[in-house]
């Protein structure tokens, strides 16, 4: 069994009733980078954004990752 991160941030957006947007605007960050947080779609994260998004969700790096194991059905 492999296990990779994963990010849920759109998850923990949806939930919080957060735009894409707002959060880019207020974290000084561009919206293509946080679409593709959002999107699942980032290989290396970078942890000043990383940094930049708990900060300013205020909320902790596991609220937004997750270790999944690989073929298993995303929640």
């Amino acid at each position: 069994m492999k296990k990779r991160v994963r990010l849920c941030l759109d998850r923990y957006l949806d939930e919080k009733k957060i735009s894409r947007y707002a959060l880019a605007k207020a974290a000084g960050i561009g919206y293509p980078t946080i679409d593709n947080y959002y999107k699942n779609k980032v290989v290396r994260y970078d942890s000043d954004i990383l940094s930049r998004i708990v900060d300013t969700l205020d909320c902790h790096v596991e609220d937004i990752l997750e270790i999944v194991i690989e073929g298993s059905p995303e929640r």
